[in-house]
Order: structure tokens, then C-alpha cells, then sequence
């Protein structure tokens, strides 16, 4: 039918524009209170004393849950701790600790909104206080090693790092990258029921099934008397895979009020607890021929952490993978600060390595007199040299040759400041690569084919906005023989078969296997039916001559011989066919390396008197493997490109030193794109075909085009300025000093 790939319109777009999808704080739920966090205002001590007797005497309030009142949780609410994503060190009321600023101390609970915000004012919190440790390079010195960098060592060795090999040119220096907070267009929010000693959550998530397992293990509850819903997500990148302390705090306070209760972040309460990118500094050294074979690579990171929790940004990996180098040590370090615990941040690990690396190589390429594509030729890896293994897929070469040709890179000069355009501005042309890993793991899918003819198909999976309801429609359809339009998918509920974090671009790769092993069960069960019944046209068909096409189940050697696929269910009495399947990856990635690659060209313009850098262009090539829908990949992968953008020229979360405050918590004053910074955005998607990633070859796109975005602006600052800035954001400041 030709379903998979097709550009198909959202299925929930309609809900979505005529704002009839019901996202997390939607919920009117009978009886509901309005909860409010009260946050901390210094980095480090403890609680001497709380006052909430005003507080509770004002109009409304129901409840003000301190920890000083707080009910005590199984383990002090840690039972659910250090299994990320789901599960995390959570501050649940359980003492009167302060370990950043802006962490939840209190809850307010009252008839209405306005109520609780004011009552959360008239609190009034005393502190013993302790020198919090805020200053990243005065906390180096303490820097230790992780016990990993997201399944993998901490540290890697190969080769000889002591050989010089011939080299003639060398690279060694250090890139950073800020704090950066999470900043979608739905804050966190959960709304959370009681009914006797089961709970439902309706919650904002990037995974349902471990917000059910982390609140059920750290209230002492068995994961079936939760019931989490999430069936729209606002935006999630990474900030809402984990449960965080405000959705038990949400459970802890309906508990306590006997009433249903919603807890919404303010937009300044998004800065700290419920994670962010760390900051990073990243050595990186290289070393290579005159010819540009690169002889030896290091890449050290070091990156913050809480003093709470280790969170790692595994900045490293991709150095271990991308290019062929014989001699090549990467590491890892943290150090601890008064922050509230980083998390997962689009393409988190890669997204930041690539800036270092990929800015280091151009840096090489230019101290070469090499041209920065043929650079990385040279280099290229047709398998991965970290772990000695062919990829699965790789189509890099043609993405840059692709890129390349669309961009026009054979008309650059090379020469920094050559270039010019018509009014004096500064030209600027840069590239970098982009990768990004091809992750998998177990899901679960229902599908049900209906009397009418139509089918439903389930699986506990997520949608942040990604498309995920239309392209497993699509795999449904194709699977089932019916037309999108009588194919109904279902997601976002722990009733539903499970699924995996909507996170590390793997919800494509894990649950389309499963809802089309699901459908293709359910389609060969209702062939089964038919051939079986005398009554049918059918009837003493062998199943494999049966298919079915666009709703008809029909002989493939006499296509005369068919009728709609609602006909065998009413003769047995109306009775839905259905079959429940889980797809699993097996043992493939013992054998191949996976991952997405691709190729970033950038433009920029630089005005030369007052520094204004303005993003002209950006042409890129991927390969992803199969697309489901070309549509909402193109509108994936341009998000991610803007958000590297975002990520190259404006953001920062500005870490005041001395009170620990995020000092521009808030969307006037962290500084994200518009549409007029962005120009234009060119993508091709190249052919690919990975059979060993999964049965439909897909690969997830949420990543990967943030990765190499960074690099490629900064290089092109670079060939426009002659001025390299190695620390992000790319600011006037920076390129005028």
C-alpha cells in the first residue's frame, strides 16, 4: 500500500490545532486542588526553622506539606534512586537538607491557584547555611573519575599515545560548553488522584511505565495500584524521562488533602530540579601527518554533577567511534557542585562532543592547509575502531559528498575574512559531522482488528510531539492491509503493553517492530478465521494465498475471490481479532556498531564592526535508515538543527556564584532562536538500508540533528573572522575581545 514513508499529515494534528488534546495539566478532575512547590533561596545547608503558620490560616489552603509534617517514605524516598532514567535522588521533604538553590522545600495546597501562590509567599524559611561550592574551576582540583560513561568505561585506551609517528601538525586545546536548561513550551506537570490505594498520575513524560515502577517503589506501592497517563507531551528532550520530585511531591499532597491535586513548575522552577546540560571542559589534542592521517587523539572531559546524584555527559563516546586513529585515549571526570542534578539533553554526550571535536579537527585542518572535508576522508572508519566491529549501516561518505555538492563548498575560499558580501559583511563557510547512536530496546504492542472493520492498535509508548501517533499508524496500516483512516493508535498509558523511555531516539526503532509483529498477528489471525469459514469466499484458501489490501481480504491467485475485512468477524458473532507481540533486539550488537550519521554545512554572516552574528544557512545530509514518514522526520531533523543553533549563539544558564541562583531563569532572559534568527534549512535524507537494526530498518532521527550544528557555526565564525572561539555560546563579547 505504500503507507510506510508516505509524507502522511499528523493524526493528531486536528486535536492539537483546534486545542482539543488534552496534554498533563489538562485534567478537570472532580474536586481539584492547585498545588505550588516553595523553593529554596540559598545553595547549601539546612532548614532551621519553617513558618507556615500565616500560611495555613490564609483563605483555601488545605494543606502545607513541609519536612517537618511531610508523611515518611519507604527508605526516606530513596527506594527508587540511582536507576536512570525513570528513577533518580529525589527531594521529597524527608529532611530539611539544601543542596542547591531553587530545590523544593514545602508544598502549598489550596482551592485555587492564586491561593496557594499566595500562601507560598507568607512562608517563611530560616537557614543554617554553608559555603556552597559554585566556582567550576576552583572545584577541578576535586574531579574524580565515574564508574561509567552510559554503559561504557569511563576511560578508553588504544594504541601507542607515546608515538609520534611522523606527525607535522598538532592540535592542544580546551573547548567548553555551559549550563543549559530545559526550556519546552509545557513546563513539568502532573495531576494526581486517589481512589482507595490506587493512584493515578497524569503526568508529563517521556515515560510512563518508569513512572509508575519509580513512584510505585518509592511510596511502598505495587506498580499495579499505579496508573500513569501521558497520551500528549508539551516538548520533552530529555527533561521529562526521569521522574522528578515534584510528581511524588504531586501524589504525597492528594494524599494528604484527600482531594485530587495539579502541581505545575513555574517556568524559574524548570532552572534546577528537574535537570539540565552540565557544563563541560574538554582537552582535546591531535595529532597527524602531513597528509592529514591522524596518528594519535585525545579527548579528556570533565563536567559538573550534584552533590546528590553522579549524572555524566559521556562526551567522549563519539571520539572512540567516529574516525579511524590507530592511538587514541578518551576519559571522563565530574566534579561536584551546588546544583540541582543534570539530565539528559537532546543528544546528551554528543551533542556537546561533537562542538569540541569536530571544532578540533577544523582547527587541524586549517594548521594542515587541508581542506576540513578531506580531512575527515582520510580518516574515515569503515568500522568502528573503539570497538572493533562493522557498522550496521554507514552512509557518511555520500552525506558529505551530498552536503557538500548542495552547499556549494567547492566554491568556498578558504582563506579566513576572504569573503564578503555585497554590504560588507563577513562570509562565513564551516562544516562538522554528526553522529549519533542507532539505540533499541523491548516493547509491546496490541492490535485489535474491530467489527466495523477498523482496528486499534496499543502500545504504552509516548509522543512528544515527534509524530510517534502518526508513523505507528502507518506501520499499523501497512502491516493490517487497511487504510490509515481506519486504524486507530493508542498511547501513553500503563494499561496499554509496555514500552520503552520515549528517549536516546529509540521509540521508532523499539515499538514500530512490536506494533507491526502485533498487527501482522492479528491481520494472519483474521485470515485464518476466513479460511476456516464455510460461509466465506475464502473458505479452504491456504493462508499464505490470502492478503490484505486496502480493507479487502482477497486470494492473491484469483483477486475475484474476496470480501472486507469486517465480514468473517460479524459471522462469528461480532467477536474483535486480536494478538499481543513484543519485539526485543537479539544479539546484533555483538556483531555490528549502530548509529546515524551525517554531514552539517553552515553560513554565517558576521557584521565586522559590532560582531552581530546572524546564521544564513544550513544544509545537511543524513542517513538514518528507513523513514516512515518523510514529513515529520524533516520537521525532527530541522528541530534539532535549530536547537543547535540555539545551542551555538544563544544559550546559557547563568549560575550566579555567590547565592547559587540560576540568574536569567526564565524564557525573557534565556535566550532562545526566534524565527528570525533562523535562516535557511535545507535537508536531504539519503537512501539507506540497515537489515540488521530491526525487521523495518529504521533508525530514530530525535537526535541526531542537534549533533555537529555547534561545531559547524563556530567553524564558519571562524572562516568568516579569523577568530576561533572555543567556549560557547558564540557572543559579540567573545568575538570583539
Amino acid at each position: 500500500m505504500n503507507v510506510i514513508g508516505a509524507p502522511l499529515d499528523r493524526t493528531d494534528g486536528a486535536l492539537k490545532v483546534t486545542g482539543r488534546a488534552r496534554y498533563a495539566a489538562d485534567n478537570p478532575l472532580p474536586g481539584l486542588l492547585h498545588a505550588v512547590l516553595v523553593t529554596s533561596t540559598v545553595a547549601s545547608g539546612d532548614i532551621a526553622s519553617m513558618d507556615i503558620a500565616v500560611a495555613e490560616r490564609m483563605p483555601g489552603v488545605r494543606k502545607v506539606m513541609t519536612p517537618f509534617n511531610a508523611p515518611r517514605l519507604p527508605q526516606a524516598g530513596k527506594a527508587a534512586a540511582g536507576t536512570p532514567p525513570a528513577g533518580r535522588v529525589l527531594n521529597l521533604l524527608q529532611d530539611t537538607e539544601v543542596h542547591y538553590n531553587n530545590q523544593p522545600l514545602a508544598v502549598v495546597v489550596a482551592d485555587t491557584l492564586e491561593q496557594a501562590r499566595d500562601a507560598a509567599a507568607h512562608i517563611v524559611i530560616r537557614y543554617r547555611t554553608k559555603t556552597p561550592v559554585l566556582d567550576f574551576a576552583a572545584a577541578r582540583a576535586s574531579a574524580y573519575k565515574p564508574k561509567e560513561a552510559k554503559d561504557e568505561p569511563a576511560d578508553s585506551s588504544r594504541g601507542d599515545m607515546s608515538s609520534t609517528d611522523g606527525a607535522a601538525a598538532r592540535i592542544d586545546t580546551t573547548y567548553s560548553t555551559p549550563l543549559e536548561t530545559h526550556n519546552p513550551m509545557e513546563p513539568h506537570a502532573t495531576v494526581a488522584a486517589w481512589q482507595g490505594d490506587m493512584l493515578t498520575l497524569y503526568d508529563a513524560t517521556q515515560y510512563v511505565s518508569g513512572v509508575r515502577k519509580t513512584v510505585a517503589q518509592t511510596l511502598g506501592l505495587q506498580p499495579s495500584q499505579v496508573r500513569v497517563v501521558c497520551p500528549f507531551v508539551g516538548g520533552g528532550f530529555g527533561c521529562k524521562g526521569s521522574t522528578w520530585s515534584h510528581v511524588v511531591l504531586a501524589a504525597m499532597a492528594a494524599r494528604e488533602a484527600g482531594h485530587p491535586v495539579k502541581l505545575v513548575l513555574e517556568r524559574p522552577q524548570m532552572f534546577g530540579p528537574v535537570g539540565g546540560r552540565p557544563r563541560t571542559e574538554q582537552h582535546v589534542v591531535l595529532a597527524a601527518r602531513a597528509d592529514g592521517t591522524l596518528t594519535s587523539m585525545r579527548h579528556e572531559v570533565t563536567a559538573c554533577t550534584s552533590f546528590m546524584e553522579d549524572w555524566l555527559e559521556p562526551c567522549a563516546l563519539l571520539t572512540r567511534m567516529l574516525y579511524a586513529v590507530p592511538n587514541q585515549q578518551t576519559s571522563h571526570r565530574l566534579l561536584k557542585l551546588n546544583i540541582g542534578t543534570p539530565t539528559f539533553m537532546r543528544a546528551p554526550g554528543e551533542a556537546s562532543g561533537s562542538f569540541a571535536l569536530e571544532c578540533a579537527l577544523d582547527e587541524l585542518a586549517y594548521k594542515l592547509g587541508m581542506d576540513p572535508v578531506a580531512l575527515r576522508l582520510r580518516n574515515y572508519a569503515d568500522t568502528d575502531p573503539g570497538k572493533g566491529l562493522p557498522f550496521s549501516s554507514k552512509s557518511l561518505r555520500e552525506c558529505y559528498r551530498d552536503a557538500a555538492a548542495r552547499f556549494g563548498w567547492a566554491q568556498r575560499n578558504p582563506a579566513p575574512r576572504s569573503m564578503r558580501t555585497s554590504d560588507g559583511r563577513l562570509v562565513g563557510m564551516g562544516m562538522a559531522t554528526t553522529t549519533y547512536p542507532a539505540n533499541r530496546s523491548a516493547a509491546s504492542a496490541l492490535a485489535r482488528i474491530l467489527p466495523d472493520g477498523t482496528a486499534l492498535v496499543q502500545s504504552g509508548s509516548q509522543d512528544l510531539g515527534t509524530g510517534t501517533f502518526t508513523v505507528m499508524t502507518q506501520v499499523a496500516a501497512d502491516a493490517l492491509g487497511l487504510p490509515p483512516d481506519k486504524v486507530r493508535f493508542e498511547l501513553g498509558d500503563t494499561n496499554f503493553p509496555e514500552a520503552p523511555v520515549s528517549g536516546g531516539s529509540q521509540s521508532v526503532t523499539s515499538v514500530a517492530p512490536a506494533v507491526q509483529a502485533a498487527s501482522m498477528a492479528a491481520r494472519l489471525a483474521l485470515v485464518k478465521l476466513a479460511v476456516t469459514d464455510a460461509a466465506s469466499p475464502l473458505s479452504g484458501a491456504p493462508p499464505e494465498d490470502v492478503d490484505v489490501v486496502d480493507g479487502w481480504l482477497q486470494r492473491r491467485s484469483d483477486p475475484s475471490r474476496r470480501e472486507p475485512v469486517a465480514a468473517p468477524i460479524a459471522r462469528r458473532g461480532g467477536q474483535p481479532v486480536e494478538a499481543r507481540m513484543s519485539a526485543r533486539p537479539g544479539d546484533e550488537r555483538k556483531k555490528f556498531s549502530m548509529h546515524s550519521f551525517g554531514a552539517v554545512f553552515a553560513e554565517v554572516h558576521v557584521d565586522p564592526d559590532l560582531g552581530e552574528i546572524r546564521m544564513q544557512r544550513i544544509v545537511a545530509s543524513y542517513g538514518v535508515g528507513r523513514l516512515l514518514n518523510r514529513k515529520t522526520a524533516h520537521s525532527q531533523l530541522m528541530g534539532g538543527i535549530v536547537w543547535g543553533l540555539s545551542m551555538a549563539l544563544h544559550e546559557q544558564a547563568e549560575l550566579d556564584l555567590v547565592s547559587g541562583r540560576i540568574a536569567n531563569g526564565n524564557l525573557a532572559e534565556y535566550h532562545v532562536p526566534v524565527n528570525a534568527d533562523v535562516g535557511a534549512i535545507d535537508i536531504v535524507v539519503l537512501d539507506e538500508d540497515d537489515p540488521h537494526i530491526n525487521a523495518l530498518g529504521t533508525k530514530g532521527i530525535g537526535e541526531i540533528g542537534i549533533v555537529g550544528v555547534a561545531a559547524a557555526l563556530a567553524n564558519a565564525v571562524y572562516h568568516a573572522t579569523g577568530k576561533r572561539i572555543r567556549d560557547l555560546p558564540l557572543t559579540v563579547d567573545k568575538l570583539l575581545a
